[in-house]
């Protein structure tokens, strides 16, 4: 499938393009100009695509630990081959982002909450949006979609037709 150019060499596109996807993805939405955010769209769709035919494969493990008190078995849940995939996938296209702290939240607060958390955004893309997806898809009975481009008008600057492109 051919690509639109955007007028920068491909390292620079694809940066551009990764950064807007991640953005999109952790904000829910972002405005550009029309021709990214149609790239845009299309990235991300492909990402959410991957993550919503995976992120049910799961298989739960148990382990024996020796503690002082003696042994305690430990129930752990890893992910099956297809998410794992799926999950280093995702992690290769778009960029890793770091868990904000609230604007009201104590130190201990962020750290407990945060604390096994590596990768956030891609924790996201798979415990609340392909859940949030797969449901659309069974209640409306369509696959695909996930992103909405809004024509915005000319901007001020350069006239370029700007757009606003977020998560349905």
């Amino acid at each position: 499938m051919e690509q639109r150019k955007l007028g920068r060499p491909t390292d620079q596109r694809m940066a551009l393009l990764r950064n807007q996807v991640t953005e999109l993805l952790w904000n829910g939405k972002i405005e550009t100009t029309y021709e990214r955010a149609k790239e845009v769209s299309r990235m991300a769709d492909k990402i959410l695509t991957m993550a919503i035919n995976s992120y049910t494969d799961t298989y739960k493990k148990v382990e024996t630990r020796k503690t002082d008190k003696g042994e305690i078995k430990v129930e752990l849940v890893n992910d099956g081959p297809k998410k794992l995939a799926a999950r280093r996938r995702i992690m290769s296209i778009v960029y890793d982002r770091q868990e904000q702290r609230g604007a009201k939240e104590s130190a201990l607060a962020f750290k407990q909450r945060t604390e096994h958390i590596q990768h956030p955004l891609i924790e996201k893309i798979f415990n609340e949006y392909a859940p949030k997806y797969t449901k659309r898809a069974s209640d409306l009975g369509q696959k695909g979609g996930y992103t909405r481009v809004l024509k915005m008008g000319f901007r001020r600057g350069d006239s370029a037709e700007a757009a606003l492109i977020e998560l349905v």
